[in-house]
């Protein structure tokens, strides 16, 4: 019967006894083998450039190159080594850009051993893995684009051309000469526009503006 071939793992984080945890744990599996290690995103990649990985076990936040640049840098230059991110970030914002470099695998530091392991072997047989709390970010993510989208089309044209106005830093009074109607009639488009995009400072609404390009 024909040995199968081994998984050849770099593991690359900025904490050598999370390496040594993960080093201890993936030894017992005979169909894997961690070749390297690396304490820095850019020596993994240098690592990559000489040696033959099949999978990176990656974190984020690493000296040199964090683990997203790590991630861009392999996948366009070795779209055929695999990438699990593991990592105590669940930001959705993190999430994505994790997804946008197209890592295949994303659990977290606190996920269980089974887990780990049925990560690698998906990863390994072409698959891809993100544990159910990053889907859930994900989902969570999505939902609330479109809860901003559905405020987007809420606002008239004049309300988005009164929000560009006031990101301009123009007052009520100077709204109105612009548009040539009564400041009144400003203050109550303000007030409707908060309203209906649920936030309550100008702050709120500056964020809401350059999250939806309403503004550069």
């Amino acid at each position: 019967m024909e040995q199968k071939k081994k998984i050849k793992i770099l593991i690359a984080d900025d904490h050598q006894m999370f390496i040594d945890g993960l080093k201890a744990l993936l030894q017992r599996e005979k169909n894997i083998e961690v070749v390297a290690q690396a304490l820095r995103g850019d020596d993994a990649y240098h690592i990559i450039c000489k040696q033959n990985i099949d999978l990176l076990i990656t974190d984020i936040s690493m000296p040199g190159m964090t683990g997203i640049e790590l991630t861009k840098k392999v996948k366009g230059n070795f779209p055929k080594v695999k990438i699990l991110v593991v990592s105590m970030y669940n930001d959705h914002e993190i999430v994505s850009e994790i997804l946008m470099a197209e890592a295949e695998g994303y659990i977290l530091k606190n996920t269980d051993k089974h887990e780990l392991l049925n990560a690698i072997y998906q990863l390994a047989d072409n698959g891809t893995h993100y544990s159910n709390e990053i889907l859930s970010i994900m989902l969570e993510k999505v939902k609330k684009e479109k809860k901003q989208q559905d405020k987007i089309k809420l606002l008239s044209p004049r309300e988005t051309e009164i929000i560009k106005l006031i990101m301009q830093e123009y007052s009520s009074e100077q709204i109105a000469e612009k548009l040539f109607i009564s400041k009144s009639t400003v203050d109550t488009h303000r007030k409707n526009i908060l309203e209906k995009i649920q936030v309550k400072t100008i702050v709120g609404l500056c964020k809401f503006a350059y999250r939806n390009y309403i503004i550069d």
